[in-house]
């Protein structure tokens, strides 16, 4: 009999290992930059990327509440 009052069942939590921590990205190294001004820039989609990355980090954290100390 499962107790629908249990609290300490997680609502939609995922098991870690289907749910894999993100990963940063990689920061550019400068020599991958070829210096012309391209629109976007490498740099340009790198922050891009790590702004994405601060989101799904922050919503993982939220999943994983005893990963964050």
């Amino acid at each position: 009999m499962v107790d629908e009052n249990d609290s300490t069942k997680l609502e939609g939590a995922a098991a870690p290992s289907s749910d894999p921590r993100p990963v940063r990205p990689i920061e550019p190294d400068a020599a991958d930059c070829c210096g012309e001004g391209c629109v976007p820039c490498i740099y340009d989609l790198y922050e891009e990327a790590l702004e994405r990355y601060k989101v799904e980090l922050a919503a993982w954290l939220a999943r994983h509440p005893e990963a964050s100390g």
